[in-house]
């Protein structure tokens, strides 16, 4: 049962907060800039109004609901985790626990109303996504079965963190879709493989990394846990490696067009971001270099936007 003092302490705007950290919001809203970013690139062009604003909308939707998901998923084994430990670890500087880490868990926010919310945008996310392109909401759908799959296999595979890297390309294909309705499938590919490989190389091991005692304890499958901190540093570099050069052909085939300048920019800017922390975490294997790697690594979509922005104004 809930401690109604703890809910008391909860009311109004500070309330939202809650259902804010329940999707983790301030990491959402940086992942917001990866459909931005696939659509934007592919077209070499500004979408119409309608489509702009009608995408913002489902886009935030469908994060909100996704990352939600999630906790509502993970609740009973995230109450493990504050059992266990007598509380939830601290935040620290984790960017996925910037307002509370998992609210639902700790008692400050009811599995119930953690429910109705991420049905409540699922619901806004499916309609826009219907209005944007009826492809859109199978894209959305697969990508909850495929985050629903990927919390199931807490305790089953550390190849989860594969099944993680195709729920964050699920959002940036759905929005090429939105903005044509045939766009190249090779395009399509490249996308997928350069979130796929970011997905897994700066967000999943590195995040499932400062998890590890815990982990440990609860024996759930992780990365880090099954295979060490020297192969689970070494997957990170090699899958961003791999990222990085995704981006090449990705460009190639945009309508934005095959720009040396814009190439080497792209790159140049992903390898400041991460590269340093990746080696950095290779030679050290501390915790707090895998959680700056995975906070740098989280700034990369908006990093990219920026960039096809800048090249697409000019």
């Amino acid at each position: 049962m809930e401690n109604s003092s703890v809910h008391n302490r909860y009311t109004g705007l500070s309330k939202l907060t809650l259902f804010l950290a329940l999707s983790r919001t301030p990491h959402g809203l940086l992942d917001m800039a990866a459909p931005a970013f696939g659509a934007l690139l592919w077209l070499g062009a500004f979408p119409s109004m309608y489509i702009t604003i009608l995408g913002l909308i489902t886009v935030f939707a469908g994060y909100t609901a996704v990352y939600a998901l999630n906790d509502i998923i993970d609740y009973r084994v995230d109450k493990e985790k504050v059992n266990l430990a007598g509380g939830m670890r601290p935040a620290g500087n984790d960017l996925d626990a910037a307002i509370v880490r998992h609210p639902m868990a700790q008692g400050l926010l009811s599995y119930r109303a953690g429910l109705f919310w991420a049905i409540g945008w699922s619901t806004i996310a499916v309609i826009g996504a219907y209005l944007l392109n009826p492809i859109c909401v199978l894209i959305f759908i697969a990508g909850c079965a495929l985050e629903t799959v990927y919390c199931l296999m807490l305790r089953i595979s550390p190849f989860r963190t594969i099944v993680s890297g195709g729920v964050k390309t699920t959002g940036v294909i759905a929005a090429v879709y939105a903005v044509d309705p045939a766009p190249s499938l090779n395009y399509v590919i490249c996308l997928f493989l350069l979130f796929f490989f970011w997905e897994i190389g700066g967000q999943n091991i590195p995040n499932d990394w400062a998890d590890i005692e815990e982990d440990c304890r609860l024996k759930t499958q992780t990365v880090p846990v099954c295979y060490g901190a020297n192969a689970a540093s070494l997957a990170t570099f090699f899958m961003l490696i791999l990222a990085l050069l995704a981006q090449i052909p990705l460009i190639y085939f945009s309508k934005t067009g095959f720009d040396p300048l814009l190439v080497i920019t792209a790159v140049a800017v992903g390898g400041y971001l991460f590269l340093p922390r990746a080696l950095q975490l290779y030679r050290t294997k501390a915790h707090a270099h895998a959680m700056s790697l995975f906070n740098r690594a989280s700034y990369y979509p908006l990093a990219m936007l920026s960039v096809v922005l800048v090249k697409v104004i000019i």
